[in-house]
């Protein structure tokens, strides 16, 4: 899960799972866990306390270091929420 994979999400469990209660859009569309990402889609993720919006530049192969996932994606816009 690419989400997993440039460490917006700690794991791959966690990024199905937001996937599967429809917290992660994918060009406005809500996706599963297994929909490929191509440079140039954006993506929303609501993980509760915060919402990130971002655009991905680039798809990792396999597993990359925590310093050069944000190669891989640009920020678009971050919410925190206030509980």
């Amino acid at each position: 899960m690419y989400l997993h994979r440039i460490c917006i999400l700690k794991s791959r469990t966690l990024a199905k799972e937001a996937c599967e209660r429809g917290k992660v859009t994918l060009n406005g569309a809500r996706i599963k866990g297994s929909h490929e990402v191509h440079a140039g889609d954006r993506i929303r993720c609501d993980l509760g306390i915060r919402i990130v919006e971002l655009e991905v530049l680039d798809v990792p192969l396999g597993q990359i270091s925590r310093r050069d996932a944000k190669n891989y994606y640009r920020l678009l816009a971050e919410e925190r929420i206030e509980l």
